[in-house]
């Protein structure tokens, strides 16, 4: 696409007002394809957004089914799509919502391979998961793809995020946060969580990949975690650590 037509004018007008996105930057939204892998509770908000923000392409990964309990929070499925697969359900409320945005559906695991030829046509990743496992193997895709990752995680009343930006040499890396081995997986399923607090995180995933597109300041460097008890947002200087294994094994491979 090199031009907006007059219905996407008149749909991002809002959008486009804004002196730091303007025209070009809608544009490079048009443009721009992101992956996001989860469409839970944090991946439902930041698909709607970022399809309603207008993106171009969004593909969408998730290999699970949608479940009664999963509706408290995870507002892009319905009752009328419990036991569809996820991705698939997530895409078609997609749809209702944006023709212009093309959404690319995978209901299965993606597997080593495949995730790093996905890497190579998305601009931006959203790590929407619940598991370790996954963030820690899309950190380690991502940095050698040098493709910007936005991780974020919610759980009781608790949430955290941060973007990494790979295109950076100096950025800080998941494992830079976290080691492996070192954290205990927690899921929704056995501890909780409030419905709102995913919708905030996940919003603010979608807020963090359209500022990253077009060249804005993100959280690059800096870790933001939410208490929504007290409602206090609270951010931590993330940098990158010389120590880190992973970091330095994609520098020397």
């Amino acid at each position: 696409m090199n031009e907006l037509n007059d219905a996407q004018l008149n749909r991002y007008s809002r959008q486009i007002l804004l002196p730091e996105i303007d025209y070009a930057g809608q544009l490079k939204l048009a443009q721009s394809h992101a992956l996001i892998i989860g469409l839970g509770g944090l991946g439902s908000p930041a698909a709607l957004y970022l399809a309603a923000a207008g993106l171009g392409q969004l593909t969408l990964v998730d290999f699970d089914q949608v479940d009664e309990s999963n509706l408290q929070r995870q507002v892009i499925h319905n009752e009328q799509r419990i036991g569809q697969n996820k991705a698939e359900s997530a895409a078609q409320t997609l749809a209702q919502l944006n023709h212009f945005c093309q959404v690319h559906v995978i209901a299965h695991r993606l597997e080593n391979e495949e995730l790093d030829a996905l890497l190579q046509q998305a601009d931006i990743v959203l790590d929407c998961s619940d598991n370790f496992e996954t963030r820690y193997t899309l950190n380690q895709a991502c940095l050698k793809a040098r493709k910007p990752l936005v991780s974020g995680a919610a759980i009781r009343w608790e949430g955290q995020l941060s973007t990494y930006d790979f295109r950076n040499d100096d950025s800080a890396c998941y494992e830079c946060l976290y080691k492996p081995g070192t954290s205990n997986d927690q899921s929704c399923s056995q501890n909780g969580v409030v419905s709102p607090l995913v919708g905030i995180v996940g919003s603010v995933q979608a807020m963090e990949a359209i500022k990253a597109l077009i060249g804005l300041p993100t959280l690059a460097g800096r870790l933001l975690l939410i208490d929504g008890l007290s409602l206090q947002f609270r951010q931590f200087n993330l940098k990158k650590d010389p120590n880190c294994k992973r970091c330095r094994d994609e520098a020397h491979p």
